[in-house]
This record gives structure tokens, C-alpha cells and sequence, in this order.
């Protein structure tokens, strides 16, 4: 790890100034939706919560078609989204459209998802644009705006059909979490039962992500099926998100030789800032983030490692801006931990999600220092305090990120 001896590389404001001026890529920041929460839609949410029809889920599906209306009809709507974005500091984030999901209409969720972020960067005219090739992001940048790239978090939206990948490719996506928590057609998740390797099927489904320049992601896939994509595919494998099992376990982290592994073949690890995949305990900060990426680049170098926050709203995981009353909520995994809980607030059947309450997801597990991706330019200051200089800052900010991007995507 790197010496706590160092000194800082600059005060908190000259790190403010710098996280403002150079390159800011958030390999895993649901920005494009769940962010903007006007007061339409809290008397749309006040209403429907009032008539006690509808799930959680159902309000938030509600609600993300209501954020794109918004921003389609309101500038002021627009200018609070923007102001939300340009508060982080971020330039580009790698957004997700595709999480976990039945099998069952997965396929067309998923195309609703991306035509719903397609939408909202038309909506927002040049202020937003959408990064297909690193000359995009380097151009987002070059311009001071802001950009998405589209990436999924499950191959379950393929379902059985490889052709599928280059339909959501022509639509924009352009990185492909393999596996969220459980298993599916290409393997295990993190948290499943048993957490074995790449089926023959999801070998497949790498060799086809090689041959579209799509980016494979390993980021809530079990260690097995890391190791599994690194020997078989021909790119670069990537964690966009994730944590250091070297400082505290958790299910969702990374073994260290997995994590040297990536490295070693070109890859890149984004350091996901979620309390309790941090600590075992609810007393996380920015310096046990700062842990995790110092002991990453001790393990992996400078130019592997960057930042996934995973963050869209407050709380313990990534969440929304919206504001649910304690009854259905008002965190995404507050049921969990409740066992009386408000049934509108879990998951109508099987919970696809893969978390269990030792995953430490609580209401209690949240950073005072970043909760929200408005506090993101405190990683900046943080990092800067630990002594990484400008041009390590660089690096672990956006360059890192950009090089693979590159590497992969072209």
C-alpha cells in the first residue's frame, strides 16, 4: 500500500480546481436516470403512494418515464439535470440500462431502457452526447460537456441469442457486465450458491463481445468467471466497479491475484464507492475508499485503476434521487433488513437482485463524505490528500479509462 507518509499533492481547493479542469470519467454512474426529481414528480409520487396500488418498482418505472417527459418539456427540468451533472465535476459516465432482471421480458426492458437514454440526450441537445469511440470521449471533453456511454450489468437480455448483442450494439451499448449477482445462460454470479466459470455458452458470448469491440466486464461476476473471460477473451478484461477483498471482504470484491490478472493483461479496475462493500462495518469513509484504490495501485500500477462510483442518489447503494416515505423504503434494499416489512416495497416474486442482508446494505451503511454524485469532487480532495500527485490524479480520474476505452472500443 502506499506509504500514509506521503504528503499532499495540493490543498483541498487547488484538488477542487483540478477536479474542474481535467478529465473526470465515472466508469459506473447511473447519471442519465433516477437523478432528476421535480416537483411534478413528487406530486405524482405523493399520489400514487397515497392510493396504494402500486409496488416500489412500480412507482420508480413511473417516475423514470415521467424524468424523460419532463426533460423533454421543461427547461427548467433541463437546467436542474445539468446542474445535478455539472456539480460532480464528471465528465463522462458509464451509465447502466440493463441490470437484473427475470428472464422473462428482459429482451424488451432493455430496449425501452436504451430508448429512454436515448431520448434524454436528445432532449438535452449538445449539453449531453452519447460516446460510442474514445474520439467521442475525448471530444465530450475537448467541447466542456458532458457524455453516457451505455453499458448493461447482466447478459440476461440476450436471453439465448447471440445476434441480440449486435442489435443493442447499434443502439449504443457499448460494455457488457456479464453476470449480475446470480447465475444466468453465461455464468455465476458473486452471490450465487456455487460460483463457478463461463459456461460453453458464455464463452461464446465473449468471443462475440471481442469481435463487436464491446468491453467485458466482470465487475458482479464470481471470481471463477473472471479468470474464465481473461483466458478467453482477446481484449482487455474490465471491473468497472468494484472493491479490494485485500482491505475488507465482501462478496462483490475482487481477490487480489484476480485483480493483478486484469492488470497484467491491459485491463482496468473502477473503485466503487458503496459504504459496505468498504468496511464490515457502518463506519465507512472517503479514507476507506482511499484504502481500496491506494492498495489496487499497489497491486495492479497506476494505470490500471480508476473510479466506479456507483452512485446515483443517497443512501447505502446506488439508488435514485427520488424520495420515498419510510413505508416503501426508503432504500432500494431497506426491506432486507426489515422483517416486517411494507410488501410494496420488495420484489413481487423472486428477488433477482442477488443481495442477502450480509451484504451489508443497510440504511445504516452510507458515507457521510460521498452519498451522492454531487459530492464526487471530495474523492479528488481525498485522493490528493493521500499524496497521488497530478499526474497520477490524471490517470486514476479518466486517463486509465480512456486508454482501454480506446484499447477495445476504438
Amino acid at each position: 500500500m502506499i506509504s500514509p507518509k506521503r504528503k499532499p499533492s495540493m490543498t483541498p481547493g487547488e484538488a477542487l480546481e483540478f477536479h474542474q479542469d481535467t478529465l473526470v470519467v465515472d466508469s459506473k454512474m447511473i447519471v442519465s436516470q433516477g437523478t432528476l426529481f421535480t416537483e411534478k414528480m413528487r406530486e405524482a409520487m405523493a399520489e400514487w403512494v397515497d392510493e396504494g396500488r402500486l409496488s416500489r418498482f412500480e412507482i420508480q418505472e413511473r417516475l423514470l418515464d415521467m424524468e424523460i417527459q419532463e426533460i423533454q418539456d421543461s427547461a427548467e427540468a433541463r437546467e436542474q439535470f445539468l446542474d445535478f451533472w455539472n456539480r460532480t465535476g464528471v465528465t463522462v459516465g458509464s451509465s447502466t440500462y440493463a441490470g437484473p432482471h427475470p428472464p422473462d421480458g428482459a429482451f424488451e426492458t432493455a430496449v425501452r431502457s436504451l430508448t429512454r437514454g436515448r431520448a434524454t440526450i436528445d432532449a438535452m441537445q449538445d449539453n449531453l452526447r452519447l460516446v460510442l469511440t474514445s474520439a467521442d470521449l475525448e471530444k465530450v471533453y475537448r467541447d466542456r460537456v458532458h457524455g453516457i456511454i451505455f453499458d448493461f450489468q447482466n447478459t440476461t437480455h440476450i436471453g439465448g441469442d447471440l445476434s441480440r448483442l449486435k442489435v443493442f450494439r447499434d443502439m449504443g451499448l457499448r460494455i457488457v457486465q456479464l453476470t449480475y449477482n446470480l447465475r444466468n445462460l453465461v455464468g455465476d454470479g458473486c452471490t450465487e450458491r456455487y460460483r463457478t466459470g463461463l459456461t460453453y455458452f458464455g464463452i461464446e458470448v465473449v468471443e462475440c463481445l471481442n469481435e463487436l469491440n464491446m468491453m467485458v466486464d466482470v465487475s458482479h461476476c464470481s471470481q471463477n468467471v473472471g479468470w474464465d473471460a481473461i483466458q478467453f477473451s482477446t481484449s482487455p478484461v474490465i471491473v468497472t466497479h468494484s472493491s479490494s477483498n485485500g482491505i475488507a471482504y465482501h462478496d462483490r470484491g475482487k481477490d487480489d491475484d484476480l485483480a493483478k490478472a486484469i492488470a497484467d493483461n491491459g485491463g482496468y479496475f473502477g473503485v466503487a464507492a458503496i459504504a459496505g462493500f468498504l468496511r464490515n462495518d457502518t463506519h465507512a469513509t472517503l479514507d476507506d475508499f482511499a484504502n481500496h484504490v491506494e492498495h489496487l495501485v499497489n497491486i495492479m500500477g497506476i494505470d490500471h485503476v480508476g473510479i466506479g462510483s456507483d452512485k446515483c442518489g443517497p443512501g447505502p447503494g446506488t439508488e435514485t434521487m427520488y424520495e420515498y416515505p419510510a413505508e416503501m423504503g426508503p432504500f432500494a434494499t431497506s426491506y432486507l433488513f426489515n422483517p416486517n416489512a411494507d410488501p410494496r416495497s420488495q420484489p413481487t416474486g423472486f428477488d433477482w437482485t442477488g443481495f442477502r442482508p450480509e451484504h451489508r446494505l443497510s440504511d445504516q451503511h452510507r458515507m457521510p463524505d460521498f452519498d451522492q454524485p454531487t459530492d464526487w469532487p471530495n474523492i479528488t480532495v481525498k485522493l490528493a490528500e493521500r499524496g497521488f500527485n497530478q499526474e497520477e490524479l490524471r490517470k486514476l480520474l479518466g486517463l486509465n479509462f480512456l486508454r482501454v476505452f480506446k484499447d477495445v472500443v476504438g
